[in-house]
């Protein structure tokens, strides 16, 4: 007989007060003087009776490092009693959200720790934990899988590599009433630009808003999937928090009406399986400071041409700004900031039955995610970035040879796409065959 599935699932408010810097963008200036909308964490804890299962913590943050996520890790299992290795640390990747949480993501960006900051929400996060044995019960799972391209493409061309589908676990209790969802997409939360000094979780939380008014109030968490070139820059109408809302609802929408519509959708069953595994990956060489500085001139006279030619927030002008603030980064590189030797990258499995997870610490080109999903052995395979760490961009080859913003600052050279899709689908052929 198959384990029934237990789900306990909390949402805390996080956000912090103002006077504090944002992060995400290196054109902004000034710190946040307010809120919009609440930043928030979401922690979904699947089990069995005889299996402690997974915790997802999913937060409204730019991204989670190592450390913020051995912090978290570590409190919200001594919270619910699992082992650490059992909780899964996420992050919407908003840009909207503070810098102090983690501090310094990339050896070209500046950034600050703010221990009392990450105090703050530690403490709250863990609060959520603590309520979480409280609320644990049955569940029946179901899955759902749709399509949108109404919130994010491919940010270079509109016709490049980007996966327009989306993921949904829907769980109901046993009376039939909606307790959870875990859905996921893949685009950069930045419609919201550097000139934004208001705490906000952007899209995805105007689309977890929307949901609870279409859904009826379940704790909805979102994992944000391959967005590494994915973004709403060939989409949105504009920069400001009615088109957050706009394509925030776009997703909601799509979300709501394929649960629906499906009127006998794909049952998922316990038990939660969980892979853990470590790849070892080489850090990158880096061009010469004097051959930097030259590509970092080259760049800002080409950005400024276009800004000449068509004015603020047009995308032929946001590629090429990029362009050039991945040049300056390189420099900063060049100039004796890299990285040295390898990184140690966790990528993680969850499973329910023909459901997987696969989590890696990277923003993943679309290519390279579409690339796992094909070769995945599970019928349905979603691709998670931003977890359990941040290493930064992972661009393809296309992106290598066209010396875009992401293949200047990548940590990494162009081989190591390829090991790590080829590290990923072991890892999904392993874990399929111990279930």
């Amino acid at each position: 007989m198959t384990a029934a599935l237990l789900l306990a699932a909390q949402d805390v408010r996080i956000t912090p007060g103002p006077g504090h810097r944002l992060g995400g963008y290196l054109a902004r200036h000034g710190v946040a003087t307010g809120t919009h909308d609440d930043l928030e964490a979401s922690l979904i804890w699947l089990s069995t009776e005889d299996d402690p299962g997974v915790v997802w913590v999913a937060l409204d943050a730019l991204a989670v490092d190592a450390g913020l996520t051995r912090i978290l890790a570590d409190a919200v299992a001594a919270a619910v009693e699992i082992d650490p290795d059992r909780v899964l640390v996420c992050a919407s990747h908003t840009h909207s959200g503070p810098e102090g949480w983690t501090g310094q993501l990339h050896p070209g960006l500046p950034g600050q720790r703010d221990a009392g900051l990450v105090g703050r929400m530690a403490e709250k996060v863990t609060g959520a934990a603590l309520r979480l044995r409280a609320c644990r019960g049955r569940v029946r799972a179901r899955w759902h899988a749709g399509e949108t391209e109404a919130v994010g493409g491919n940010r270079y061309r509109p016709d490049g590599p980007h996966d327009t589908s989306f993921g949904v676990l829907e769980l109901r209790r046993d009376d039939g009433s909606p307790a959870a969802l875990l859905f996921d997409y893949a685009s950069h939360p930045t419609v919201l630009g550097p000139d934004n000094l208001a705490w906000s979780a952007d899209w995805p939380g105007a689309t977890r808003r929307e949901l609870a008014t279409l859904v009826g109030q379940p704790v909805a968490a979102f994992l944000q999937g391959a967005a590494g070139d994915a973004s709403s820059r060939f989409v949105r109408r504009g920069r400001d928090h009615a088109e957050v809302r706009t394509l925030g609802g776009h997703l909601a929408t799509s979300i709501a009406r394929t649960l629906a519509a499906v009127s006998s959708p794909a049952a998922a069953a316990g038990p939660v399986r969980l892979t853990r595994s470590t790849l070892h990956l080489p850090y990158r060489e880096v061009p010469s400071l004097e051959d930097s500085v030259e590509l970092r001139d080259a760049a800002e006279a080409e950005w400024q041409r276009e800004l000449a030619r068509h004015g603020e927030d047009h995308p032929a002008v946001r590629i090429a700004q990029t362009r050039y603030e991945g040049c300056a980064m390189l420099a900063t590189m060049a100039a004796g900031g890299r990285p040295t030797g390898c990184a140690e990258v966790p990528v993680s499995v969850v499973s329910l039955g023909e459901i997987a997870w696969l989590h890696t610490p990277f923003e993943l080109f679309a290519s390279l995610g579409l690339r796992i999903r094909r070769g995945s052995p599970f019928r349905h395979t979603r691709v998670i970035g931003y977890t359990d760490g941040y290493l930064g961009y992972l661009p393809d080859a296309d992106g290598h040879r066209d010396g875009i913003y992401e293949s200047y600052v990548t940590l990494f050279g162009p081989e190591s796409p390829d090991v790590l899709v080829e590290h990923c689908l072991r890892v999904l052929r392993a874990h399929q065959s111990g279930c």
